[in-house]
């Protein structure tokens, strides 16, 4: 889970009293065995970042789906180019339109989907039948119906927390999905030979890419991702975290940011950086290895982008 997710999870929302069970998401039956009388969501990537493991969408949407509460899937590194999560019973998808939606990495925004799929009547959520103090007595579920959930967002969530997107970043993210089905397919062939690549190098320890065979997330991807895998690729070097954070400074093509879904190609080291404020622990829960390097494959020369990392290496 991207760093930022895990603090807010962890850290800032139970000061408003919402408290988080994590899980090992690789075994479904993991949600199964948290859920207590007052859990109200599950919460998932449907593509992990950084450890890009892919999720079994669907089982875990019929746990949910038993225990009356909603599936909301972050769907940001798949893109709904790849992947829909409603398919496969997600209630709830969001995105952040800042990586491979707007492209170009300029603009910050965010995206809620509402699939409408979800029974807000079952007793467990009375701010959707009870009369809100906020609206002259207006039930949400009974006005209001499937929609009652994106409506109360919009009348509560944005006035009350903000969150409103500027019209000039508004444009440019709607001129970046344009072309997300085009560039998201170049984005997938470049990484794959990218991390295939990769693996044939003597620096590199270990490889990580839904795509590639010897990926452990490899049948999934194929149930959920056939039309390609995204654009993000991690890998591990053999002489670790010093030599991690060298590389990543040392890439001439390769820009040393935090964002992903970028045109231009981008690298991370997350241990010293996106993730460098939890424990130890924690960002192994997470999927972060001291060694780990994250890249953004973008839509450069892929023989450009092999040769950028070779220098790298001797660097």
């Amino acid at each position: 889970m991207y760093g930022g997710t895990y603090n807010l999870l962890n850290v800032t929302l139970p000061r408003f009293g919402i408290h988080t069970s994590f899980v090992d998401a690789d075994h479904v039956e993991n949600f199964q065995k948290e859920i207590k009388e007052n859990t109200k969501a599950i919460f998932i990537e449907s593509l992990g970042n950084p450890k890009l493991d892919v999720l079994d969408i669907e089982a875990i949407a019929k746990i949910a789906k038993q225990n009356n509460i909603p599936l909301i899937v972050d769907n940001t590194v798949a893109s709904p180019a790849l992947l829909n999560p409603i398919k496969y019973g997600a209630n709830i998808v969001i995105h952040s339109l800042t990586k491979f939606i707007g492209g170009q990495g300029t603009s910050l925004g965010g995206v809620v989907i509402d699939a409408g799929t979800f029974d807000w009547t079952n007793g467990k959520f009375p701010e959707f039948t009870e009369p809100s103090k906020g609206y002259h007595g207006l039930k949400y579920s009974e006005a209001l119906g499937e929609i009652a959930f994106i409506v109360k967002l919009r009348l509560e969530g944005l006035r009350d927390f903000g969150g409103a997107l500027s019209p000039y970043n508004a444009f440019q993210l709607i001129q970046g999905l344009e072309t997300l089905e085009v560039r998201i397919k170049q984005h997938s062939i470049n990484a794959l030979e990218l991390a295939k690549w990769l693996e044939n190098q003597k620096e590199v320890a270990w490889v990580n890419y839904p795509g590639l065979e010897s990926s452990v997330y490899n049948t999934l991807s194929q149930k959920y991702l056939p039309k390609g895998q995204s654009g993000v690729v991690t890998f591990g070097l053999k002489e670790g975290f010093e030599a991690a954070k060298k590389a990543t400074d040392s890439t001439k093509i390769f820009s040393l940011l935090a964002n992903i879904g970028d045109t231009k190609s981008l690298i991370i080291h997350p241990s010293s950086t996106t993730h460098q404020q939890l424990t130890e622990a924690e960002q192994l829960s997470a999927g972060v290895s001291p060694d780990l390097i994250r890249l953004s494959v973008g839509l450069e020369d892929i023989e450009d982008l092999k040769n950028d990392l070779l220098q790298a290496f001797k660097a």
